[in-house]
């Protein structure tokens, strides 16, 4: 699974017109599901989602806090179809299920999302500019032996 994180001024994705997800200052997070993940791989995409420090502290110090330490919030859509992603009908129920879980890890009522499928407008006020890229399988591809 992989997520690009924005840290954000604020954020909104628009669909057919309509404003589907909006936030003020925090994290936007474009996530692709490729056909191997699991929900392991979830689990590690919404714990650096909420855990990663981008946001300065009281004093100004840079890569200090996250969204949680802060009370900001999150907004999530699916990015495009790649190469290796997984299917629609279950790639909908594991973004589904992805949602699910960064709201029962933080303040629900602070998580936002686009429409999955559609064509979305995604309006960015990047901050910083601040831009990451997370792959939960990155330190997991070289085999311990065992």
């Amino acid at each position: 699974m992989r997520a690009v994180l924005q840290k954000v001024l604020n954020a909104s994705v628009t669909v057919d017109g309509e404003v589907v997800g909006k936030i003020g200052r925090g994290i936007c997070v474009l996530v692709g599901i490729s056909e191997s993940d699991e929900a392991k791989d979830m689990d590690y995409i919404v714990r650096k989602i909420l855990s990663v420090r981008v946001f300065e502290d009281e004093d100004g110090k840079m890569w200090s806090k996250n969204v949680k330490d802060l009370g900001l919030e999150v907004l999530c859509g699916s990015k495009p179809d790649f190469h290796d992603a997984m299917r629609s009908n279950r790639s909908r129920e594991f973004f589904e299920e992805f949602i699910r879980k960064l709201r029962a890890a933080y303040d629900s009522s602070k998580i936002q999302e686009g429409r999955f499928g559609a064509m979305m407008l995604v309006n960015i006020a990047n901050d910083g500019p601040v831009t990451l890229q997370l792959d939960s399988r990155k330190f997991t591809y070289v085999s311990n032996g065992s």
